[in-house]
């Protein structure tokens, strides 16, 4: 992928994501082949940072020059409450997992998790959230930000289901304050009835439902038609259980790898202002996470 030598010196620039833990994060293997790719001096790195530390570390990265950071569970809440400003993309989600260092030592935040869902969904299926029917299956962290990033896009309505029915329902409260023109439902059931999942184009399957050999699916071959669009968040494995039964019943389905290249290329985006090889990318996380090319 990378044909040229890379060595680091006094001059190179420094990228990082930080999290607690971070031993699971793909960043680094995602970033380093892709900054080397766009022939920049640069290096990607990850730290373990404990939430009480976050601010000063990032304070003192500032300091020493570095190119941007990214942040990951738990420090994306603890980012939004003390950046020294935040784009739209942040003030959306209530989150941060991009931080850019400016000249005058202040941090400014913003979030490119729904940027990655909603380039995903194009890319795979060649329309967004604009005017479908929408069922976000979990609404936890992930399908909170994914409900917000339907309803920030234009989906006519949004269906939310969870395990707890009282969660959705405080996720419906926030989206109708915010998004009065969307059309909200939450599901009476769980997992949701087969006439409510029929009735969405789109579905988000944002629990860690199927992640496990052996787990069930949520949802069954009848909760699924012809036409449907489903997104498993998780992408651990290329074939889910739940993209196995909605292909059976004739619905396109994908994993959740498109979002978090699309998440990482947009980081770099904003770092850089340079157009981002997505391509070298994708391979390099498809390498990292299903061994292909090796």
């Amino acid at each position: 992928m990378i044909d040229r030598p890379f060595s680091i010196s006094s001059q190179t620039q420094v990228f990082a994501v930080l999290g607690h833990p971070i031993s699971h994060s793909l960043s680094p293997a995602m970033h380093n082949p892709t900054l080397q790719a766009m022939g920049l001096n640069a290096v990607y790195l990850a730290f373990d940072t404990p939430p009480e530390q976050l601010m000063d570390t990032l304070r003192t990265f500032g300091k020493r020059g570095f190119g941007g950071t990214n942040l990951t569970i738990p420090l994306k809440e603890v980012a939004f409450q003390n950046m020294d400003r935040l784009a739209e993309s942040a003030e959306l989600s209530g989150s941060v997992n991009t931080v850019v260092f400016h000249s005058d030592g202040t941090l400014e935040g913003h979030s490119t998790d729904g940027y990655g869902l909603s380039q995903a969904l194009k890319e795979a299926f060649g329309k967004g959230f604009q005017g479908e029917d929408v069922l976000v299956l979990g609404c936890g962290g992930a399908g909170r930000a994914a409900a917000l990033q339907a309803a920030a896009d234009g989906a006519s309505t949004i269906f939310l289901a969870n395990r707890t029915a009282s969660r959705a329902e405080t996720l419906a409260e926030e989206l109708r304050e915010r998004f009065p023109e969307i059309q909200l439902k939450c599901c009476l059931s769980w997992p949701p009835a087969v006439d409510e999942t029929q009735s969405c184009s789109i579905l988000l399957q944002s629990t860690s439902q199927g992640m496990k050999d052996g787990d069930d699916t949520l949802l069954k071959r009848e909760h699924f038609r012809a036409g449907q669009c489903l997104l498993d968040m998780t992408y651990v494995k290329k074939v889910t259980p739940i993209m196995k039964v909605a292909d059976e019943a004739g619905a396109e389905a994908v994993n959740g790898l498109g979002m978090l290249l699309h998440q990482g290329v947009r980081s770099l985006e904003i770092w850089t202002g340079q157009p981002v090889p997505v391509e070298v990318m994708r391979a390099a996380l498809r390498a990292h996470v299903y061994g292909e090319g090796n």
